[in-house]
């Protein structure tokens, strides 16, 4: 694990999802033994349960400041230049093109709110890609170290010292009265 990364486990939901999917599957099946058309959602149960099994154990995705680790794969950020997402958000199926066009199908089986939060990391750690075909710096802004900073700029004069000393003693004498209307 990289000290100070974010780490995307799979959901749970999908482990419980995979059980009951096989346990109504094996009861189907048992009971298309007296049925015959019972081995349709026999089958279409454990098939459920095979893909759920298999999302509820897709590896643990980090996202650090150096690069994202699928697994055992450590992709820098620099080395991706294409984040395409696909209309799944949980799971969530995203593309991430690299350096040298090979591409790689991110599959995430997380709750929602943790799939986007994940998207939304990658994209902005992502400074040298495309997003969906829109360069990082029109959505994000140009996030380079020299723009970041900025001298403040000095606000233009418009009263001279002695007025706005006048001002301001007229601005205190009014906050001590309580009220800016004379009572009548």
């Amino acid at each position: 694990m990289t000290p100070g990364a974010i780490r995307f486990h799979p959901a749970r939901t999908y482990l419980t999802l995979a059980a009951v999917a096989l346990g109504l599957g094996v009861f189907s099946g048992w009971w298309a033994r007296a049925w015959l058309p019972a081995a349709i959602p026999a089958a279409l149960f454990v098939a459920t349960a095979g893909l759920a099994l298999w999302l509820a154990t897709r590896p643990v995705i980090e996202v650090s400041e150096e690069g994202l680790r699928i697994g055992g794969e450590f992709v820098p950020w620099r080395d991706i230049k294409r984040v395409d997402q696909t209309g799944w958000i949980a799971p969530l199926v995203a593309y991430l093109t690299l350096t040298g066009k090979k591409r790689i199908r991110l599959i995430y089986p997380g709750e929602t709110v943790h799939s986007n939060r994940l998207l939304r990391l990658i994209q902005q750690h992502a400074t040298q890609a495309l997003i969906n075909g829109v360069p990082h710096r029109q959505i994000f802004g140009d996030t380079s170290p020299s723009s970041a900073v900025q001298p403040a700029q000095q606000r233009p004069r418009l009263l001279r010292e002695e007025d706005e000393a006048d001002v301001e003693r007229l601005y205190h004498k009014l906050r001590t009265a309580g009220r800016l209307d004379p009572e009548k």
